[in-house]
């Protein structure tokens, strides 16, 4: 079996290279791997640092000139050489066992599609309290996942991230990502991912929960603030605000009418709260307005 680590990363050379440090450290004596950067158009010292690891780690690396997550995955599948493909991020650290777990889900699971396990929060500092305390309301715009400790099949409602994920290959190069997904320069969009495996599931196939393929993931200072929350949860509202069925009623700046009044609504009452009331309420109301302006972005 050769499996076949993928990375696709975009301007963070200093987390880049932690990543590929702690790849180092992989406890993989009897799995045949091999590394694979895609480097997305980056302008920093992306280069440099796959270049230093050249003879550290079983790495080949490929330059994917359009900007965009989706199409830089897409390029990565299309390079691809394993049986398996396992994905993580540029600013993830894995654990020493990661690889050899997901080896033992491929040969127990040889029928399956895709695979997945937890991502934990790796803080760059102490976070605020409002975040710490508050935690479970916004741990999904940190792409954080955590499904217990058994294994189990996956369906709709609970798929992976692609900070730590897997496809058998061939399943993977069948079905490709959406372009019009992911993150990219001039969007928050993302759910690639999770829309590539609803597909999966939808076509018949399946997937397993890995529990003990672990993973922690970089939450830097600046995305622990409200903004950063902000663009996150907006890109959902986007996403599902694309999914509207497109009307003839009345339109106010050229967006439907009930979508600005509702998003507007959500914005007073995050407004209200922010300045009257505590974290329990107003953090509750930022989702609410975020994810609304976002449809109302999105919608046709």
């Amino acid at each position: 079996m050769r499996i076949e680590v993928a990375i696709c990363t975009w301007n963070r050379s200093p987390l880049l290279q932690q990543t590929l440090s702690r790849l180092e450290r992989l406890r993989a004596d009897d799995v045949d791997w091999q590394l694979l950067v895609v480097d997305n158009n980056s302008t920093d010292a992306t280069a440099d640092v796959l270049r230093s690891f050249a003879r550290r780690l079983p790495l080949r690396s490929v330059f994917e000139p359009n900007p965009g997550l989706s199409n830089a995955r897409n390029r990565a599948v299309s390079e691809v050489r394993g049986e398996y493909l396992v994905w993580t991020d540029d600013d993830v650290l894995v654990d020493e066992g990661w690889l050899e777990a997901y080896a033992r889900a491929f040969r127990r699971w040889p029928d399956a599609a895709f695979f997945g396990g937890p991502v934990e929060p790796w803080f760059e500092n102490t976070p605020p309290t409002w975040l710490v305390d508050h935690w479970p309301t916004v741990a999904v715009a940190y792409a954080v996942r955590q499904f217990g400790d058994e294994p189990f099949p996956f369906d709709t409602s609970r798929v992976p991230y692609g900070a730590n994920c897997a496809f058998k290959a061939e399943v993977q190069r069948a079905h490709t990502y959406d372009p019009s997904l992911g993150r990219r320069p001039d969007s928050h969009v993302s759910g690639e991912e999770a829309d590539l495996m609803r597909r999966l599931l939808a076509a018949g196939h399946t997937g397993w929960w890995v529990p003990d393929a672990r993973v922690q993931h970089f939450i830097p200072r600046q995305r622990q603030s409200v903004r950063y929350l902000r663009q996150i949860f907006g890109g959902q509202g986007e996403l599902s605000g694309r999914g509207f069925a497109a009307g003839n009623g009345p339109r106010l700046f050229g967006r439907p009418r009930w979508l600005m009044r509702r998003a507007l609504a959500a914005e007073c009452r995050y407004r209200w709260h922010r300045a009257t009331a505590s974290p329990d309420v107003w953090l509750p109301d930022l989702v609410d307005a975020a994810i609304a302006w976002g449809q109302v972005k999105g919608a046709p």
